[in-house]
Order: C-alpha cells, then sequence, then structure tokens
C-alpha cells in the first residue's frame, strides 16, 4: 500500500499496537529468510535435542511467503515482561500467565481493528513463538533489535526481556528499515556468565546444555554432570540476560497485570518452592498453574528439576 493514506495507517497501526499493550512494533517486507541457513545448520548438528518440532516446516520457515497465502507484511511486536524485575528460581517470563495466549489475544484485537479501519477483511494469521516462522529474523527485518551474543534479540531501548509476535498480512505496508548494527562490542558476558557452558560461539546456543532447554524441553533425566550448572533454577534460566549490560541498563518493570508472579511462586525462594513442588499432588498443580507457561515440563518435569535443586543446596 503506498501514499499519503499508507503512511497514515501505518503510523495508526502502530499506535494502536502499543494501546494494546506492546512495547515494540515494527512493520516487515515478507520474503526469504536470511537466517535461514544458520538455522538449517543448528538442527543439522543436533543443537535442538528434543525439540524435534523445530525441523518441521523447513521450507516454510525459509519463507514465510509458504506460511499464508498471498502474505505481503509483517507486523512484529514486542512486549516487555519485567526485565527489572528480582531474579529467582522461576524465569521471568514464566511467573504469571502464558505469553503465548496473552499476546495472540492481543494480535487478533490489533488484526480486527486493521479490518475495521481498511473496510475489509485482510487475511492474516498471528504466531508467538508458535509455528513455522523465525520470529527474531523478522523482529530484526522490522527494526526491532540486532541479534545478541547470547542469541537473544536485543532492543537498544528496553533491552531482551520482551517476547516477540508476529501478524502476518495480506496487505501491502511500508516497511520500516531492518536493524543493522551490532552493538554488542567486545562484550562477552554473556557467553562467560553460562553455567553449563553452552554457548559453542558467539550467537550459536547448544539448546542440550542450556539450563532453559534442561528445565523445561528435556524429557529426560537431566545428565548428572550438569546438575551443579542448573544451580537454583527451578524453571528456566535468565542468567545470559541479567548481565546483559543492555538490561542492566535498560530492562523495565514489570506493567502488564497478566504477567505478575502467581500465588505459587511470588516471594518464594527456590528451596521453598522445589520443597512445595516436591510435596504437590496432580490436581493440586493444575489448580497452582492454571494458565502458566509452567505447565509445559510437566508435574514431573518440575519435580525433577526441584530434586536437582535441593541436591545442589544440600551439597553446596
Amino acid at each position: 500500500m503506498v501514499g499519503v493514506g499508507a503512511v497514515k495507517l501505518e503510523e495508526r497501526l502502530k499506535s494502536q499496537a502499543r494501546a494494546l499493550g506492546f512495547d515494540l512494533v515494527g512493520i516487515a517486507r515478507i520474503g526469504p529468510v536470511e537466517t535461514a541457513p544458520q538455522f538449517a545448520e543448528w538442527l543439522s548438528r543436533g543443537f535442538a535435542g528434543d525439540m524435534a518440532y523445530l525441523a518441521r516446516g523447513a521450507e516454510k520457515r525459509a519463507d514465510p511467503r509458504r506460511v499464508l497465502e498471498n502474505v505481503r507484511s509483517a507486523v512484529v511486536v514486542g512486549m516487555n515482561y519485567g526485565g527489572a524485575e528480582p531474579p529467582g528460581p522461576v524465569a521471568r517470563y514464566a511467573r504469571g500467565d502464558d505469553y503465548h495466549d496473552v499476546m495472540a489475544t492481543r494480535l487478533h484485537e490489533l488484526h480486527a481493528w486493521l479490518n475495521a479501519e481498511v473496510g475489509r477483511d485482510v487475511s492474516g494469521k498471528a504466531y508467538v513463538d508458535t509455528g513455522p516462522i523465525l520470529e527474531r529474523d523478522l523482529a530484526r527485518k522490522a527494526g526491532l533489535g540486532w541479534f545478541g551474543k547470547n542469541t537473544m534479540l536485543v532492543n537498544p531501548d528496553i533491552g531482551s526481556f520482551f517476547f516477540i509476535g508476529s501478524l502476518l498480512l495480506d496487505l501491502e505496508l511500508a516497511p520500516d528499515a531492518p536493524f543493522e548494527a551490532d552493538r554488542c562490542g567486545t562484550c562477552t558476558r554473556c557467553l562467560d556468565a553460562c553455567p553449563t557452558d553452552a554457548f559453542v560461539a558467539p550467537r550459536m546456543l547448544d539448546a542440550t546444555r542450556c539450563v532453559s532447554y534442561l528445565t523445561i524441553e528435556l524429557k529426560g533425566d537431566i545428565p548428572e554432570e550438569l546438575h551443579a550448572g542448573v544451580g537454583e533454577n527451578v524453571y528456566g534460566c535468565d542468567i545470559c540476560q541479567d548481565v546483559c549490560p543492555w538490561n542492566v541498563r535498560f530492562s523495565r518493570d514489570l506493567k502488564e497485570p497478566a504477567f505478575e508472579p502467581r500465588a505459587a511462586i511470588s516471594g518464594k525462594d527456590s528451596r521453598q518452592l522445589a520443597t512445595e513442588l516436591l510435596a504437590m499432588s496432580q490436581d493440586e498443580f493444575s489448580t497452582a498453574f492454571r494458565k502458566s507457561p509452567m505447565k509445559r515440563a510437566k508435574l514431573r518435569g518440575l519435580q525433577r528439576n526441584a530434586a536437582v535443586v535441593l541436591r545442589n543446596q544440600s551439597s553446596g
């Protein structure tokens, strides 16, 4: 879409996205994905571990035009989840309600608003960390940030503690300039801080050694040699983000009520949380963690993690 009216539409669209609670918003032109070859190499090296679903839909990941017929643009958004909140046994992103649901609902609202604005039903599809698209690539293309050495997307205004979502549209929108700069410089704090040495190189993560993978995605036992690296992390890990200078300086307070820590987590240290999880029944777990992203690990996975954390404390 071109012309003065189109410019106004992009501006109104971004304003509406911010009104819906998104902290970042940009527009990307759809086309072949620049990082597809690196992603394919990452998969071939076995770094995805048990996450076999990541290998599905390779053709679509390489080019979002295969995801949605006649797709022309992507509205890419970011939502802060409180990097300035204190560290704890649960990664900040998982302390409240499931971000997939929260963000997908807002993206659907944005889509409905857009339909009303243009006076027709625009074909579109919302993705929040799901589906066969490489959202970091779209986000960089939409100007939201650069790939940090810990593989996280870093924004110069709010750091990296934010979720990414995308709305693919059959609508021509004026794109934003891609984020071309690499502002990590010579810094290697994220790489040096990883307790399990999961980074084989800058921007190359062996997920099978990552604490987040070990405590969330891994289905079996956590390898004995990595127990110490898990430390006091019951679910997920924020260490490589905590030490990033961009987060130290620019992380924001939590403003979205849906991401406030639930009662089962709030104010609890790793020992208390681990002890309670080990004593929890399935029914108690289902009630306490309703709508929580932590349900992904299931009770048995969280109890596995809890046992490792308590052993680490007893041997420390």
